[in-house]
């Protein structure tokens, strides 16, 4: 596996994920400054602390291509789910100040204005960050990136709060004032529940679960089309940041020569290792025997 191969995808998906948060903070905070629109002002910090996610993701991206060195035996590949967990920290951070915003203004009552600036820039929000999303989402489950996965579903969020803030726009522009809190409580809610789930993703990760039943399954019979593996003993995974590790124990011909087992066992090792989401397979010999040749055995 040729992890350095496999990154390039994710590294150009951060670059474009900073190039285009980076472009939509500028325009906002011009726009924030020039009309002095509160709700894109607010739109501006949020793009900020995008950037910041973004810088994040790409050090984690290009820490986790690493290849493993002599303090790292196992490569760096736990990178990506700790930036994940700060995407999720952030998407946490953002829900709770758009939960603030929006029962103040319930409790305020202050209407929300209309203008045309602060509109286009809402549409180019939501055009911009839904081609992002879109992009990440198809490089994320390419590359099986867990960075890049939460920043597409941070893009997700950022087009939901910008519909919401859409909505609020229109209704203010029809009299409906308490429409904008309504939808910005409705929409910070998914935001914390988006954040959430993020980070129990990466968290996962970080803590070596085991991996689907689909891929074990799949492990197994590598395993067992490979000529001289008799059976299978135990199968354990885990992951070490977004690869799993294998640690299968199969079952060889007690009269195999020993050497020959050994080959048996390399063959194995690199039929697991060629499937895309695993990073290292560990492979354990044990001997078997006929029950005929036990019973004689005996005798």
């Amino acid at each position: 596996m040729n992890t350095t191969t496999k990154k390039q995808p994710a590294r150009k998906a951060t670059i474009v994920g900073l190039c285009g948060n980076s472009f939509l903070f500028i325009i906002k905070l011009i726009v924030a400054i020039e009309s002095g629109s509160l709700i894109i002002l607010s739109e501006a910090m949020d793009s900020f602390t995008d950037i910041m996610a973004s810088i994040a993701v790409y050090i984690s991206v290009k820490v986790s291509a690493k290849k493993a060195d002599e303090g790292h035996p196992f490569g760096h590949h736990r990178a990506e789910p700790i930036s994940g967990l700060i995407v999720a920290v952030l998407a946490g951070m953002a829900g709770m100040e758009l939960t603030h915003i929006s029962i103040t203004r319930l409790i305020s009552g202050q209407p929300l204005s209309f203008g045309v600036a602060p509109l286009i820039v809402l549409l180019a929000t939501i055009v911009i960050k839904f081609s992002m999303k879109q992009y990440m989402e198809d490089v994320g489950r390419k590359v099986k990136s867990p960075a890049i996965l939460a920043s597409a579903k941070d893009c997700k969020n950022d087009v939901l709060v910008a519909l919401g803030a859409l909505m609020g726009m229109t209704g203010a522009y029809y009299g409906y004032y308490l429409l904008d809190p309504i939808v910005g409580m409705i929409v910070s809610l998914w935001i914390i529940r988006t954040g959430y789930s993020i980070g129990v993703e990466n968290i996962d990760y970080l803590m070596g679960r085991t991996a689907s039943e689909e891929l074990i399954e799949e492990l197994k019979k590598k395993a067992l089309a490979i000529p001289g593996v008799m059976g299978l003993n135990e199968v354990k995974t885990h992951y070490v940041g977004n690869y799993v590790h294998v640690e299968i124990h199969i079952n060889v011909d007690g009269a195999t020569p020993t050497a020959e087992s050994h080959r048996i066992g390399k063959e194995v090792q690199r039929a697991l290792e060629s499937l895309e989401s695993v990073d290292k397979a560990f492979v354990h010999i044990d001997p078997w025997y006929p029950k005929e040749r036990v019973q004689k055995f005996k005798v």
